[in-house]
C-alpha cells in the first residue's frame, strides 16, 4: 500500500490550487483521511480532515478557503485551496488509515508530500 501526493506547484497570493492524493495496493477499505502541511523551521501540522462518511474539520486558518474532499471509489483524496496566502506555503502530505486485504488492522500510511508555494 502507498498513498502518492501531486498537484503542488507555484502560485500567486490570491490563486487557487488542487493537490491530490491516491491510494494503492491490496486495499480492502479506507477511514479516515487528512492533510498535513510543514512549512521550513516549523512543525508539521494538521490541515484538514476526512472521516469515510465525509465529515469535515478545518484548520483555523484556512477554514472558508480550503476545501477537503475524497472518492472512495478511486481511493483518491484531495485538498482544493482558494485565496491562497504566502503563509499557506509548506509540504503538503497526506495521511489515511488504510485496512490492507487479509488484515485486521487498519494501519496509517503518509504520503511523501507535495510542495506548495504561494509567491508574487
Amino acid at each position: 500500500v502507498q498513498l502518492q501526493a501531486s498537484g503542488g506547484g507555484l502560485v500567486q497570493p490570491g490563486g487557487s490550487l488542487r493537490v491530490s492524493c491516491a491510494a494503492s495496493g491490496s486495499i480492502r477499505s479506507i477511514a479516515d483521511m487528512c492533510w498535513y502541511r510543514q512549512a521550513p523551521g516549523k512543525q508539521r501540522e494538521l490541515v484538514a480532515a476526512i472521516t469515510r462518511g465525509d465529515s469535515t474539520s478545518y484548520v483555523d486558518s484556512v477554514k472558508g478557503r480550503f476545501t477537503i474532499s475524497r472518492d472512495n471509489a478511486k481511493n483518491m483524496l484531495y485538498l482544493q485551496m482558494d485565496s491562497l496566502k504566502p503563509e499557506d506555503t509548506a509540504v503538503y502530505y497526506c495521511k489515511a488509515d488504510i485496512l490492507r486485504l487479509r488484515s485486521l488492522q487498519f494501519q496509517t500510511y503518509w504520503g511523501q508530500g507535495t510542495q506548495v508555494t504561494v509567491s508574487s
